[in-house]
């Protein structure tokens, strides 16, 4: 888990959940340099531990990935959901499952976008962006 405040105007904060380290430093270096402020996890326990956590900030924006150990991106979306103190933070899943049901399912789950691995930056980037200065659709 990594917080990084930063010094200079900030566009907000994203919560980047994924199991692959590559992945984490790619997005988290990629919303860095666009302005936002990024907590890192590792999978969806981490992740709401995190949100659950008051010390900590508020997410404007949650990326995840679908699959990761001990409990999956599927599981950590439905948690938020259900959670009446998150469940209005967009979330955007960052993937390799991205078999038409994965995108069925993601919908279902009330995700707020999804991006296929490998992704674009600048994709990533643009709807992060939208759902920051948004919020959920």
């Amino acid at each position: 888990m990594e917080w990084d405040q930063g010094d200079g105007e900030r566009l907000g904060t994203v919560l980047v959940c994924d199991d692959a380290d590559q992945i984490r430093t790619l997005i988290r270096l990629n919303l860095e340099l666009d302005g936002y402020d990024v907590i890192e996890a590792g999978d969806g326990v981490e992740a709401l531990e995190i949100l659950r956590d008051p010390a900590m900030p508020r997410p404007d924006v949650i990326t995840v990935d679908a699959l990761m150990p001990r409990r999956d991106g599927w599981w950590m979306v439905g948690m938020i959901r259900a959670d009446p103190a998150l469940e209005d933070i967009p979330i955007v899943m960052v993937t390799a499952s991205v078999q038409p049901h994965h995108r069925v399912q993601a919908e279902q789950a009330e995700v707020d976008g999804f991006i296929a691995k490998p992704f674009e930056p600048d994709e990533l980037l643009a709807m992060v962006g939208i759902l920051a200065a948004s919020g959920r659709a």
